[in-house]
């Protein structure tokens, strides 16, 4: 797996088949890029498709980027989450910000007519199962991309952003993904020294998102069925893929970074304990997974929505001459311990930063093919807690489980569809199956 900040120190190839074999190619030589049709401009004209909180960070963050940038189209599925983000990124932002009311676009459509509009770079924050459609798009009309984690809900959407991350190198487009713990430079410093020996050969790993839990919005009894998910996405795996994928993925990925390279099996339980009211949807309340690796390493990977419980947002390595916190920068062997204490800068805007930088210079930039094994590597996990079984990583990635509904309105019906009750199937290991 590569990272901009710091190169793996060893090589992986995830055996599968055809183009996915080559797109998960986890290091590749660099290419002699042309330079972005960006580098042309003295301002850089950024488009937003997803004014949620995240969408609204990630505006913030590019506009405070160095060099000149201004915000000129926003579009979401919501007008009023469209015109709240415009209104707190204005406060912050306002004379980077020119999105006047026809560049304001709303609907499913609404991120195509953003990202026709004469901009140079795309964030993509909507909920993650519109995520490689709306890639595939920006790269199709030669946009810069920066999108948000995970970058797909399912494997016919990892293999399609995979495919999309190809074409964007071989345009010489620089994408970004908001795994922001890759430009923390205390993750950087802990995960080189690991991978050059400082705790021995890797024995084990560990990793968590122990939390309460998300966000509720009531149903309203004018909402359809696809508006009522739509405004809790969280909860439905076509957008949200799962807290395994849409939060859990942060941990998951620095496990990836350490070993080069994404797990090639999995198998662990999972189920709903505590949350299990019909506003809760679809998913988990909790997961615990034991990824294997190629060299037979293992990773146990937890995470929970439930509250009164032991809470963690960690990662941990186990070696034969110490231990590991990448969450902490710390590493501790016999009768020595060390620590990172630089200053840190908000890895989120560094992130901005070193995307908007390339761009400019035309240096190679393009994190779509981590971004999207580590997604695979979370929908791994998802499969096998689904279905009890032991899940393979190669079989994963050929599925052909489509989450996505066959049409997007308002007045259409999403795949999973609420019974007699008002729940929604729920999966059950020993009879779901993995793929």
């Amino acid at each position: 797996m590569t990272s901009n900040p710091i190169p793996p120190s060893r090589r992986t190839l995830l055996q599968t088949s055809g183009a996915a074999a080559a797109a998960l190619t986890l290091s590749r030589p660099a290419l002699a890029l042309p330079p972005g049709r960006a580098r042309r401009r003295e301002t850089l004209r950024v488009a937003l498709v997803g004014c949620g909180g995240r969408g609204t960070g990630a505006a913030m963050q590019a506009l405070a980027t160095e060099g000149d940038v201004k915000l000129v189209t926003m579009a979401d599925a919501f007008s009023d989450r469209l015109e709240g983000a415009l209104e707190a990124i204005s406060q912050r932002h306002g004379e980077r910000v020119e999105v006047p009311a026809e560049r304001r676009h709303v609907g499913f459509d609404a991120y195509q007519k953003a990202i026709d509009e004469d901009v140079d770079v795309v964030l993509l924050a909507t909920p993650p199962g519109f995520r490689p459609s709306h890639f595939e798009y920006a790269i199709s009309k030669d946009r810069h991309v920066f999108m948000e984690k995970p970058v797909a809900t399912d494997a016919p959407g990892v293999r399609k952003v995979l495919a999309a991350a190809e074409a964007s190198r071989q345009k010489g487009l620089k994408v970004g993904v908001g795994l922001q713990r890759h430009h923390d430079a205390g993750y950087q410093e802990t995960v080189r020294r690991v991978q050059e020996g400082a705790i021995g050969d890797l024995i084990l790993m560990r990793c968590y998102w122990n939390s309460a839990g998300v966000w509720v919005n009531p149903r309203r009894p004018e909402q359809s069925e696809m508006e009522f998910q739509m405004r809790n996405w969280y909860y439905f795996n076509w957008l949200c893929g799962d807290h395994i994928a849409e939060q859990h993925i942060h941990n998951i990925d620095v496990c990836n970074w350490v070993k080069g390279g994404p797990p090639v099996k999995a198998q662990g339980v999972g189920g709903r304990q505590v949350r299990t009211g019909n506003e809760f949807g679809e998913i988990f309340d909790h997961h615990m997974v034991e990824f294997t690796y190629a060299d037979g390493t293992k990773l146990l990977s937890e995470c929970r929505h439930q509250k009164n419980t032991w809470g963690s947002v960690s990662e941990h390595a186990h070696g034969t001459k110490g231990t590991a916190t990448f969450s902490r920068y710390s590493i501790e062997t016999e009768g020595e311990k060390w620590r990172y204490r630089e200053e840190v800068k908000n890895p989120y805007q560094v992130e901005h930063d070193r995307l908007f930088a390339a761009i400019r210079s035309g240096v190679e930039h393009n994190e779509a093919e981590y971004g999207a094994t580590s997604t695979m590597t979370s929908i791994l996990g998802r499969m096998a807690t689904y279905s009890g079984k032991e899940v393979d990583m190669e079989k994963a990635l050929a599925s052909e489980n489509d989450l996505m509904p066959e049409r997007l309105a308002w007045d259409a019906a999403p795949k999973s569809a609420p019974l007699a009750d008002g729940s929604y199937p729920i999966p059950t290991p020993g009879v779901s199956e993995p793929y």
